[in-house]
């Protein structure tokens, strides 16, 4: 299990809508020996903060600072929905446009075609694949008092 402290932002019912503290990278984005992958997120992703829900066993309140936990291998699926999957539908797209094509010549625009077919539906077969978009989390593990 990996455990992620958060701050309670909303109570409902058994569960709870919860905000990650902190950038979760190891904060040496800007030193010279960091990886730069803290640049990369400020380009592609959104810096709208990140609200999840999750089980609320432990009854935290709104404005608890709490500990969640994350099961073992969720991150990994996760990537793997999101990455690979586009990923290889990309080549086999590319595969079967170049396969399709009758001239040599068209054989390219036709590779072309058949990789951003690929590649769209995984993005959509990712998407619309159930948990999509919703936490990874599963539940509060941590009482507030710790903190």
């Amino acid at each position: 299990m990996m455990d992620i402290r958060a701050i309670v932002i909303e109570v409902h019912g058994e569960d709870a809508s919860v905000q990650p503290v902190g950038t979760g990278g190891c904060g040496h984005c800007s030193s010279e020996g960091g990886c730069g992958s803290g640049t990369l997120t400020k380009l592609f992703c959104s810096n709208k903060a990140r609200q999840f829900k999750v089980r609320n066993e432990v009854r935290a309140q709104v404005g608890d600072q709490v500990e969640i936990s994350i099961a073992d291998g969720v991150l990994l699926r996760g990537a793997v929905k999101m990455y690979v999957l586009p990923l290889l539908l990309l080549l086999a797209g590319g595969a079967v446009g170049a396969g399709l094509a009758n001239e040599p010549a068209g054989r390219d625009a036709c590779a072309l075609a058949g990789a951003v077919f690929g590649l769209t539906l995984g993005f959509l077969l990712a998407k619309l694949t159930p948990g999509s978009g919703r936490a990874t989390a599963t539940s509060i593990v941590k009482a507030p008092s710790v903190y």
